[in-house]
Formats: structure tokens, sequence, C-alpha cells
């Protein structure tokens, strides 16, 4: 009789410590790099470093090439320490996408130079998805639309260390009705700036 029950125990506590420590939020999600547009973004993507960590809402230093041991003592600034800035464009993403395409590009360049001509500002890049996908995912691909850009600036000349990043996926739509021309205007990178 013993030996009918040891199964049926063994299985409940299995069910019990998974249900205790098994019940995260936010699953840990391999990132893939964020693409090149061109290979002089290269050396910058390969500074940045792409390791792999759970989507975060909560804005989070760039890679700055400081030890880890080091980083944690980075100031973490708020969202709500940042504002819009007119001379800085959002950019906008494909479906399911996270690579810049070249008329946003175009985009980049500019507000490249605009960050580089105010070397006082720091830069804040919102990433952002439509709302098909899961909450989950939608973070993650935020997150590598923000990435993405951040390289891209990088590669031409904003230091990383003046970028945070955040995701908000789909929680922040700036067109809520339910058609393509809509989604589209919701896959996108914003920008906001602090002054140091």
């Amino acid at each position: 009789m013993m030996e009918k029950r040891k199964p049926i125990v063994l299985f409940a506590m299995l069910a019990l410590g998974l249900f205790v420590v098994g019940c995260a939020k936010r699953p840990e999600t391999a990132m893939a790099p964020a693409p090149s547009v061109s290979d002089a973004m290269a050396p910058a993507a390969a500074a940045l470093g792409t390791g792999a960590r759970a989507p975060s809402v909560v804005p989070e230093r760039a890679a700055t090439g400081v030890a880890p041991e080091r980083a944690a003592a980075t100031r973490t600034l708020l969202p709500a320490e940042f504002l819009a800035a007119r001379d800085l464009k959002e950019i906008h993403f494909d479906f399911d996408r996270y690579d810049i395409r070249p008329g946003d590009a175009r985009i980049l360049q500019e507000n490249a130079r605009w960050l580089k001509a105010n070397p006082k500002h720091l830069v804040l890049i919102e990433g952002h998805c439509d709302e098909r996908g899961t909450n989950e995912y939608n973070l993650a691909l935020g997150e590598r639309r923000a990435k993405a850009t951040m390289t891209y600036l990088a590669a031409h000349g904003v230091p990383a260390s003046r970028i945070t990043l955040i995701s908000y996926g789909e929680e922040r739509p700036v067109c809520t009705g339910k058609t393509e021309a809509c989604w589209a205007e919701n896959r996108r990178a914003n920008f906001l700036v602090k002054s140091q």
C-alpha cells in the first residue's frame, strides 16, 4: 500500500514546489542581437553586447562597458524625468520586426546629429508594439526595437552612456483602431530627453 502512495506523494510535492517557485511574472528570454543597418554598425553592436535577460518595463542604463558589479551602482533614471523634444522624430517598424528601415535610418541620422549637437541631453528610447501578440512577447520585441535604435545611434557617434532604454510593449498605443494603418503607428521607437 505504501509503495502505491509514494508516486502520488512525490507528484504532489513536485507540483507544490513548482507552484511556489515556478510562478515568475516574466520568463527569461534570450534576446537576439540587434540587426545591422550597415557594416559601420558592427563595431558599435559588438561593444554594446547582447546578453540574455528578461524583457523589462523598468528603465535601465544602456550598456556602457562598466563591469557588472559597478553597473549596479549606476543611478536608474525614471521615465518621468524625461520630456519630449520636438527636434527628435520617432521611427517605425514593420510587423514583428526590429530592424531599421532605410527611411527610418535617415530620421535616426538627423536625431544623431541633434544629440551630438546637444551633448548635455540624455535620451530615453521607448520601444512600442501594436496589440497583436502576448504581453511578454511584445515587451521583448519593444526592447529589441529600442536596442536596435540605440545601436544605430551609437554607431553614428552618440555615446551609449547617454542612452536609457524602456519597453512598453503594447501598453501605450497612439492609435486604438483595429486596422493595419493604426497598428503601423504603434510599432515605433519614441525619443524623450533630459538635461544632465
